[in-house]
């Protein structure tokens, strides 16, 4: 099927196929889809950092401070994306990488205190509705993938001291690294300061607190190690 090799020329992986049947139908509409997020890509190219390939680019899709986004190839920001670069690293994403709809990137809360940046890599997908936030810098390794919903934090407001309100006593940033090969359930939110080990499992609605080993299973709030992939 022509479209079938078109994708997987474009995703440079001579084993992809579909596993489903389409209709003619199916198939224009999907082309069409396609086509019209390409030239709304060619519009946004030019005010980014760098891109090295495709843009396929969604309905109301939101690009603030562009020359600190650097796009690899074939990225596709899904309808109502929204994502600012503003902050001292930018945003770097890599070749392959699909944000899904509703999605919020940002790096920065105030302009008094710029943040750091957020990096995704190669062919990690996000889903839905995620909500990341870099002031404190996150890393999300290559072949992720994320249900939907999920919400990362890399900064905690400070409040310990009990004479001056919370929102006086300003921010502790934290980075957030999440290793290659992870799969993060839909719900689930991970705090500042948290290392997810490559190859874990986070289970849906999980609220991770604390850094994981390689190859954990994880559930629960707070949450914890259930289980390993390794079966120890």
């Amino acid at each position: 099927m022509t479209i079938e090799k078109v994708i997987r020329k474009l995703k440079n992986d001579p084993d992809y196929k579909w596993n489903s049947a389409y209709s003619a139908r199916d198939l224009f509409y999907l082309s069409k889809r396609r086509f019209i997020q390409i030239i709304r890509g060619l519009f946004l190219k030019p005010f980014l950092k760098s891109s090295s390939g495709l843009l396929f680019i969604g309905r109301n899709v939101k690009v603030r401070h562009g020359y600190q986004l650097t796009a690899g190839k074939n990225l596709i920001l899904e309808d109502n994306a929204s994502i600012n670069a503003l902050s001292e690293n930018g945003i770097t994403l890599g070749d392959q990488v699909s944000i899904g709809r509703d999605s919020i990137l940002f790096c920065s809360g105030v302009i008094a205190q710029k943040g750091t940046g957020i990096v995704i890599g190669n062919r990690t997908g996000i889903n839905a509705r995620a909500y990341f936030a870099g002031e404190g810098g996150i890393t999300i390794g290559d072949d992720v993938i994320m249900g939907p919903s999920v919400k990362i934090f890399s900064e905690n407001h400070n409040f310990s001291d009990l004479s001056r309100t919370i929102k006086a006593q300003g921010v502790t940033t934290s980075p957030v690294v999440i290793c290659n090969n992870c799969w993060v359930g839909g719900g689930a939110t991970i705090l500042a300061g948290v290392t997810i080990g490559e190859g874990c499992v986070i289970a849906a609605g999980s609220v991770v607190t604390k850094s994981m080993p390689p190859n954990s299973i994880v559930a629960g709030v707070p949450a914890k190690v259930i289980k390993s992939r390794e079966g120890k």
